[in-house]
This record gives C-alpha cells, structure tokens and sequence, in this order.
C-alpha cells in the first residue's frame, strides 16, 4: 500500500531529502519547504520505501500537492 507525503502549505522547495528506493522512518524528513521565510521540514508520516519523488529543489507547490510518495513497511 503506497502513501502520499503532501505539502500543508502554499512553499517553494528548498531541499529534497530522500531519493527512490530509500527506506525512511515515519520521522524521517523527506523535504525541506519555504514559505514566508521559514523554513518547514516535512516528515514521512510513514516507515517504508521511497518509491516517487514527485517534486524537485525550485519547484513551487500548494496545500495538498503530492511531494513523495512511500510504500508502507
């Protein structure tokens, strides 16, 4: 069962922490968002395996749009 780690707010991406095929904890940060000039680390949410890294360092993204996504442990 695959899950969607999705943005929370309205950020540019600074930094992406994982890439395809790595395992992560539900704890684990997966990206580091900007938004107003703060920065918001994302967690997992989940444990498992990296199977999509949707977005990219640059890339511009709003309440709700998929970032990564794991497949459950």
């Amino acid at each position: 069962m695959s899950h969607t780690v999705t943005a929370e707010l309205v950020a540019t991406v600074l930094s992406v922490s994982v890439e395809v095929g790595q395992k992560v904890e539900a704890t684990d940060e997966v990206c580091l968002l900007d938004s107003m000039k703060m920065e918001i680390p994302v967690p997992a949410d989940v444990a498992g395996t990296v199977t999509e890294v949707v977005v990219h360092a640059g890339d511009h993204v709003r309440d709700g749009d998929p970032l990564v996504i794991i497949t459950r442990a």
